[in-house]
């Protein structure tokens, strides 16, 4: 029996893996979600999925049913996905049903929102890409904080810092368990993201090319076919940096931030509705689908149990060649 990796993250999520699948719009929804908490992971619905409260204690419930492992609760911080004064109402359904993880991500820390966390004795994550938003996040009262670098697929931050630099710097200043990630699609990756300091890894990209991600599957063989230079950062002159896969949606973007087009022709560009009926129909150059660096590191089309357990099978066997290395 090979061994198995433990740390801090598993110990406090309650999962076999140190993996987190992230939250991923369209995407993360409960069957995908179930799929990778019953595979070891701890997986994140995400809550901008659904219009209304109740739908998304509808979802919460579903996932319940499919899955009595750990998974957490995305609440999206970003004003554009998430209307502000909605964002309460979200996390008290959340609760309500039980959650025991809740996810939050966006500009800023919530502290408004805290006291309902702690007062419904939910583990709470805070995501975020940058040192000084992670000391934000811990000093508001974060059990977990997670961050992701430059390679991310999705939003990036304003700050350009590569994964590598990232996790150190931000397990230096502080004294919680740290999630990472940002480019990681193997075992290689995770074993790294350990390397430098992390409890625990976040992967999104890897995780769409698998059979149960509910994407079309022409989508998951152009990933198969992608390397890392398939991707550009989209949405920065509105202050939102994301890295997108460079297909011909992601050019009308970038063309329309060319011509300083105003905010509400952007969104329509990049509209979530459009990214819904790629996934449904195939057509890969249909939406705007957030991707990292490491599409480029995809090989196959596996279910999500066969990649989380080669990936860790993987990571195990690097971290012990590393071991050997000082014997010799």
């Amino acid at each position: 029996m090979r061994p198995m990796i433990k740390t801090r993250v598993t110990e406090i999520l309650g999962c076999k893996y140190p993996i987190v699948v992230g939250a991923m719009a369209r995407i993360t929804n409960p069957e995908f979600v179930a799929a990778a908490s019953n595979a070891g992971a701890c997986a994140v619905l995400a809550s901008a999925n659904y219009k209304t409260p109740d739908d998304l204690r509808d979802a919460i419930k579903k996932t319940q049913s499919l899955t009595k492992q750990p998974f957490a609760v995305n609440i999206n911080l970003f004003p554009a996905l998430m209307p502000q004064e909605k964002l309460e109402d979200y996390v008290d359904a959340t609760l309500a049903e039980g959650v025991e993880i809740i996810e939050t991500s966006g500009h800023k820390a919530p502290e408004d929102l805290v006291p309902k966390f702690k007062g419904g004795g939910a583990t709470w994550i805070h995501k975020c890409a940058g040192v000084r938003y992670a000391k934000k996040g811990a000093s508001l009262g974060a059990d977990i904080v997670t961050v992701v670098g430059y390679e991310n697929g999705g939003a990036t931050g304003v700050l350009d810092i590569g994964t590598l630099v990232m996790t150190p710097s931000v397990v230096d200043a502080l004294d919680v368990p740290v999630i990472a990630g940002g480019g990681v699609s193997d075992g290689r990756g995770v074993a790294a993201i350990l390397a430098l300091g992390a409890d625990g890894v976040i992967m999104g990209t890897r995780m769409m090319a698998t059979k149960e991600c509910p994407i079309h599957e022409n989508l998951k063989q152009a990933f198969i076919q992608a390397v890392e230079t398939d991707t550009v950062l989209a949405l920065r002159s509105v202050g939102n940096t994301h890295r997108i896969w460079n297909n011909k949606a992601a050019q009308e973007v970038l063309d329309l931030e060319a011509q300083g087009a105003p905010l509400f022709k952007l969104i329509q560009a990049a509209s979530g509705e459009r990214a819904q009926k790629m996934y449904n129909e195939g057509d890969t150059n249909l939406g705007v689908v957030s991707c990292g660096q490491g599409v480029g590191l995809v090989r196959d089309v596996p279910t999500v149990k066969e990649l989380l357990d080669r990936i860790m099978t993987e990571a195990e066997e690097v971290i012990s060649k590393l071991g050997s290395l000082s014997k010799n």
